[in-house]
């Protein structure tokens, strides 16, 4: 027979056991933290030391004792950094706005609307993720030029306005909605797109939502496309500008002023997360769940 002080013992080892693990777990994820982050820290820290504090350094310092802002005043005087600001901006709002559009009403008409060869359709639909960017974006290219888009807005936006993932994503979260909804209103006499505006849409903000961060991030690092359609300056966004301004700007060596404008470019899009990262991972969590 177990006596009252054999149970002491065995809650005593059990609460060891398990502050042990918990020690060793956030150990182990301040460790991962820290190898994350450190290129962030490195980042900053070297965009405000000076030039000549920099090129000093024969051995890199992770502290600095004469901080300074001059290479943040640098990267919107010397270089024309918030043009490629004021651009990607442009882009970005314009091309999300867009990509909603043509998102939700697509993602409706898969999960609502009953049409012959719909679930054909959807299913070729989803097929074209198996394709990767890479392969068409030179019949991008061509239908650009050809339209004579090339340095434009319109040329930088339209590749960029639809998404399969995006519109699977939501059309997974429609379908979660009940049909006695729809029957409902229909019933009423409201009208599709009614419907969607005030039923389905309020009911998958999350998702939503999600989609709009995620699309924001991908227009704001875009690299490859404005690279390609775009060969004037006036269209440079912040992804492509930042090579010019490494080439012709501020030059190869000074990588203080480099890393502020790197700084600048990057703090929106970690503003946005830092935010939003509860709702990105709602609204992920939501759109892959059935039921």
């Amino acid at each position: 027979m177990t006596r009252p002080t054999d149970f002491e013992t065995i809650e005593k080892k059990a609460r060891l056991r398990s502050r042990s693990i918990k020690t060793v777990t956030y150990a182990l994820l301040a460790i991962w933290a820290i190898v994350v982050l450190f290129p962030f820290y490195w980042m900053l820290l070297t965009s405000v030391k000076s030039y000549s504090a920099y090129s000093s350094e024969y051995v890199p310092k992770f502290y600095t004792l004469a901080p300074t802002f001059q290479n943040y005043v640098d990267a919107f005087t010397t270089v024309p950094l918030a043009d490629y600001f004021l651009n990607t901006v442009i882009f970005t709002v314009a091309t999300t706005a867009m990509m909603l559009v043509v998102t939700v009403l697509a993602a409706f008409a898969f999960a609502r609307l009953d049409f012959r060869g719909k679930d054909l359709a959807f299913t070729l639909f989803l097929a074209l993720m198996m394709i990767p960017s890479e392969l068409v974006i030179i019949t991008n290219f061509v239908t650009i030029t050809d339209l004579e888009l090339r340095n434009t807005f319109m040329g930088l936006i339209l590749p960029s306005v639809t998404s399969v993932f995006y519109i699977y994503l939501l059309r997974e979260n429609f379908a979660q909605i009940p049909d006695e909804l729809y029957y409902a209103a229909k019933v009423d006499g409201t009208s599709d797109l009614k419907y969607l505006t005030k039923v389905m849409i309020p009911i998958c903000r999350p998702t939503i939502i999600t989609i709009t961060i995620l699309k924001v991030i991908e227009c704001w690092n875009s690299y490859v496309w404005p690279r390609l359609i775009t060969d004037e300056e006036a269209y440079f966004l912040v992804s492509n500008g930042i090579q010019e301004i490494r080439e012709n700007g501020f030059g190869r060596e000074n990588i203080p002023a480099m890393m502020a404008a790197v700084v600048v470019i990057s703090v929106p899009l970690i503003i946005i997360f830092l935010i939003f990262h509860k709702k990105i991972m709602e609204g992920v969590a939501r759109g892959g769940t059935k039921g």
